[in-house]
């Protein structure tokens, strides 16, 4: 995701809002779930494909692998979280206009409470938008029906 021959929009922001989110849950131990795309452009074990070093995972944190925008459909997420009675999700990542919303979309319907964390999203340019169009968007409509907004420097975690 952080390639540089395509760079993410906005990428250095993101990875330092993830360290921060990351950093506040670990030392409130709320945990950690970490869900990674595979498909054809992210393939297993390539650069492409890995957690950027810098916001990787714990030993005994989540890590769920899925093949399509939803990070529920066929993957261990919901068996995961109901297994930890977590009822609360705070969203973050890539790719907005797709993983990001279609993730939210779904867990809204599994009756999960669901903060997006405003700032800390991304994707790219699109033919007709520009990425930060896009997550003005998804923002905006996310935040009108399935979502609470929150920014970085405002999220709090409890113990």
């Amino acid at each position: 995701m952080f390639n540089e021959s395509n760079p993410i929009y906005e990428g250095e922001s993101l990875l330092k809002n993830l360290q921060e989110l990351i950093n506040k849950a670990r030392t409130t131990n709320v945990p950690v779930f970490f869900v990674q795309h595979n498909d054809e452009e992210f393939i297993s074990g390539t650069h492409e494909w890995e957690i950027h070093s810098s916001i990787i995972p714990k030993e005994g944190e989540i890590v769920i692998q899925k093949h399509t925008p939803d990070s529920f459909h066929e993957t261990e997420l919901q068996e995961k979280l109901k297994s930890g009675q977590i009822q609360n999700l705070i969203v973050s990542g890539n790719q907005t206009e797709y993983c990001i919303d279609t993730t939210i979309r779904r867990a809204f319907s599994l009756g999960y409470r669901i903060t997006l964390v405003k700032d800390a999203h991304r994707t790219w340019d699109s033919n007709i938008l520009s990425a930060q169009q896009i997550i003005d968007h998804h923002n905006e409509v996310l935040g009108n029906a399935f979502v609470t907004l929150k920014e970085t420097k405002k999220m709090q975690f409890l113990d």
